[in-house]
């Protein structure tokens, strides 16, 4: 078959392998949405487990979810920077919060400075924002490390 013996123009057929450019395109772009919007699911999933347990009054699984170990039992000298007693005067009917009936999660970012930039390029972790007990004026922020997923008080 030389240049001149092309096959007929199929309209069918362009119009099949168009509709399926078009498809693939679409589908990478829904992808790529979802990932987006998605990108921070692990630590805002974390903390929703967190406040489960608060609500539950359940103060030694939250403090493992905090520590990222449900057997912090076992070692609890790991964990003398910050000591369940410590966490229970923040977290417990008597800290800043009280008795939590209710919380939202809210969302998640990474800060960012006055120009937009990463404070720190790179950054370790995520800030999630989580209305507690319907409060409109004041939210929690909890700072998530992105590889651990170990839980602390958020310094922005």
């Amino acid at each position: 078959m030389t240049l001149f013996e092309a096959p007929a123009y199929d309209p069918a057929r362009a119009r099949r392998k168009r509709l399926q450019i078009v498809a693939i395109i679409c589908a990478v772009l829904v992808i790529v949405l979802l990932l987006w919007v998605f990108r921070f699911w692990p630590e805002e999933h974390v903390v929703n487990q967190f406040f489960d347990a608060l609500q539950q009054q359940n103060y030694e699984k939250a403090y493992g979810v905090w520590m990222h170990d449900p057997d912090w039992k076992q070692h609890p000298d790991r964990y003398a920077r910050y000591r369940y007693d410590d966490f229970i005067k923040d977290w417990g009917p008597g800290g800043e919060w009280g008795i939590i009936k209710s919380h939202h999660v809210d969302g998640a970012a990474i800060p960012t400075g006055y120009n937009g930039a990463p404070y720190i390029r790179g950054s370790s972790g995520v800030v999630v924002v989580v209305t507690v007990n319907d409060r409109v004026g004041s939210k929690a922020h909890v700072w998530v490390e992105k590889d651990d997923k170990t839980l602390g008080f958020s310094p922005y």
